[in-house]
């Protein structure tokens, strides 16, 4: 298939299925994502960790969370991206900003994941006493491009923009 501006005719509802698959679970995988850092960012917001959280506890989950996030996108970056950037753009690799927005987005976050994982690692282990208003420093400088990321992911993987590279049979054969 081709990626033409073309009007492409409706979709059936099991051809939505399957062009959206990956969609589906794509965002799956991003409500866990989400479920964390909601925990993070609430608490750093507001000054108080979660009432059912031990200190020992919630640094787990933020370590837990970065942790989740790493191997997500080492997946994404190793099996998934690779295999779409043979037909679409939105997943090819280059420097710099030749890059694919999702893909410059991945460095993005991972450079405030390291800052995040670094801090967390130091009041896992003694070094420094976890401080909510530090966190928060640590959480804000990436929040947004995480959130559109999160976003701009499923809808690129959605079935509007899937059928407009692959045949049916080929998204069957898509490594997700």
């Amino acid at each position: 298939m081709n990626n033409t501006a073309e009007e492409l005719p409706p979709l059936s509802v099991q051809d939505f299925r399957i062009y959206n698959r990956g969609a589906e679970k794509m965002d799956y995988f991003h409500g866990f994502l989400r479920r964390s850092w909601n925990i993070l960012w609430d608490a750093a917001t507001s000054g108080q960790r979660p009432s059912n959280m031990t200190v020992r506890q919630f640094i787990a989950e933020g370590l837990q969370f970065a942790d989740h996030l790493e191997t997500h996108h080492g997946i994404e970056e190793t099996y998934i991206f690779p295999y779409l950037a043979k037909k679409m753009p939105e997943f090819r690799t280059g420097r710099g900003r030749h890059a694919a927005e999702l893909l410059r987005q991945h460095r993005e976050i991972h450079h405030g994941l390291e800052e995040l994982r670094e801090y967390l690692a130091r009041c896992s282990q003694g070094e420094e006493d976890l401080d909510l208003r530090v966190l928060r420093g640590k959480l804000e400088g990436w929040k947004e491009v995480l959130w559109t990321h999160l976003d701009q992911e499923v809808k690129t993987l959605g079935a509007e923009n899937m059928r407009r590279y692959w045949t049916k049979e080929e998204m069957m054969r898509i490594p997700m």
